[in-house]
């Protein structure tokens, strides 16, 4: 077993830096977000908005999210 490193977590192919996305927050509702991979978006069920990754940067600007078109 290797001990604990100082390294950051490595980002899911193409995707999302597990430990960003713990803290990341929804600028809208300051609620959790999801990580849609097939999409390449992170979810905001509580706003129902999807906020786009481009180039591996979430871009977490209200007036750049997707409205979803079926919130649960």
């Amino acid at each position: 077993m290797n001990p604990p490193s100082d390294e950051p977590a490595a980002p899911r192919r193409g995707g999302v830096d597990p430990k960003l996305l713990e803290i990341l927050v929804c600028p809208a509702t300051h609620g959790p977000l999801e990580y849609d991979a097939e999409a390449g978006e992170l979810i905001s069920r509580k706003a129902g908005l999807a906020y786009p990754i481009r180039d591996g940067i979430p871009i977490m600007l209200v007036s750049e999210a997707r409205q979803l078109r079926d919130v649960p």
